[in-house]
């Protein structure tokens, strides 16, 4: 075991805070909103929408911040993370002091920003933390952080449920217990992350330029936005699937919990095959299989509740091998560029909030145009437009990412067989 090895559980930690700050987001805080407050759908779908598009947006200029404070990146994270709980304290915890609809889009402004910089942050971290690893160690440290990230997502998905039953405010405990979380979190990463002399950081543009101009990962950024799309699609029309297609009611929350964890338990094995035999090939494996749940998934109708919670593991333990290895090759792609990781992963969380940006932004109205109601009464045509644009649609853009992942040259160091790397 290589000496760097030494603070892998403190990786895991911090991803299991910063996912557990994302799932929120989508699934608990519109519905908290609208039961405490009486705030509409439509304006919270509104508001999310539109700050959607601002996270995308300010992004690669979060990468930039991200560059320039390096130096100074431990004071960086730590305000981070504070202004990250302070948002999620407001949010579950306070009493909205204006109208709750405006208090809501603050709180989530600023955890919106947190959540994107520590994440950029945290990723260009690793870079420099798997090459004192030793070989294969971008695909063993993704392992630790991505296993950490989707059990963070798993505990934030129940939690508010567990304490309902324990405690008249389980949103207010939730923010108390994520704040604790945060303070042992930041802790535990405390030496973790490596200041560097101050050096003039570039302009936008320049700090850009770089990983813009590499082929290589430029392919890889192309490569992303085809393999995160499918899961935006499935995200956006998930509970719509269930209710309607399935007709299964009240299994949006069991069935959301079998898919993270599915991606949870896969992850450590993704890792493993891909020490021993190359992540490319891993990968594609992984690719293939989300293909094959994707068509099964066409076959089915009403009442077929077990099938899809097959389909859900399937294409869980799918996902994790995408949110493991994918960021790993273009850690390892930048290591060999040499350049600014803070910015190279700002791009990369673009791409991966652009994918859900435009499948929000296409596929509700495509189903309004189709007809298509929330609710089990639809017709038969409205129900297999559903179907083929979350089951169909993302079998084509996988195929897409895996011919295009096929003919992507990647470095013969990519494949790692030695004892070390396994070990």
């Amino acid at each position: 075991m290589t000496a760097g090895a030494k603070g892998l559980p403190a990786w895991s930690l911090f991803a299991a805070l910063i996912a557990t700050a994302g799932l929120p987001i989508y699934i608990h805080a519109p519905k908290f909103y609208v039961d405490t407050y009486g705030v509409t759908l439509a304006s919270l779908g509104f508001v999310l929408a539109a700050l959607r598009l601002i996270d995308v947006v300010q992004d690669p200029a979060l990468g930039w911040l991200a560059e320039a404070t390096r130096p100074r990146r431990r004071l960086g994270v730590a305000l981070a993370v504070a202004l990250l709980t302070a948002a999620m304290a407001g949010l579950f915890a306070v009493t909205p002091p204006i109208a709750p609809l405006w208090w809501f889009a603050l709180c989530l402004t600023g955890l919106f920003s947190a959540f994107s910089f520590l994440t950029i942050c945290f990723y260009a971290e690793g870079v420099a933390k798997a090459e004192t690893l030793g070989p294969g160690g971008h695909i063993r440290l993704a392992g630790w952080r991505e296993g950490g990230s989707l059990i963070g997502v798993c505990l934030a998905a129940v939690a508010p449920v567990a304490l309902a039953a324990a405690t008249a405010s389980p949103f207010t405990a939730f923010a108390g217990i994520f704040a604790v979380l945060g303070i042992a979190a930041t802790l535990a990463m405390r030496r973790q992350w490596q200041g560097h002399a101050a050096e003039p950081t570039p302009s936008l543009i320049a700090l850009f330029r770089p990983v813009l101009g590499d082929r290589l990962a430029r392919r890889l950024l192309l490569i992303a936005l085809l393999n995160a799309t499918p899961v935006a699609v499935t995200s956006t029309l998930f509970l719509f699937f269930v209710e309607s297609r399935l007709g299964v009611p009240g299994w949006e929350g069991p069935l959301l919990l079998l898919f993270f964890l599915s991606a949870a338990l896969s992850t450590p094995v993704w890792a493993a095959l891909a020490r021993r035999h190359g992540p490319r090939p891993v990968l594609l494996s992984a690719m293939v299989l989300a293909i094959l749940a994707f068509l099964w998934t066409l076959n089915l109708g009403a009442g077929d509740g077990i099938a899809f919670a097959v389909i859900c593991a399937a294409s869980g333990a799918a996902l994790g091998a995408d949110l493991t290895l994918l960021p790993a090759i273009f850690a390892q792609r930048l290591a060999r560029l040499g350049t600014r990781e803070a910015a190279a992963f700002g791009l990369w969380s673009f791409v991966s909030k652009l994918s859900l940006a435009l499948a929000a932004a296409t596929l509700l109205p495509t189903l309004d145009l189709a007809g298509f109601k929330p609710g089990p009464d639809n017709s038969e045509s409205a129900l297999w437009t559903l179907t083929l644009i979350y089951a169909a649609l993302p079998c084509v853009l996988k195929v897409t990412a895996i011919l295009l992942l096929a003919a992507t040259p990647l470095p013969d160091h990519s494949v790692v067989h030695s004892k070390e790397a396994i070990s």
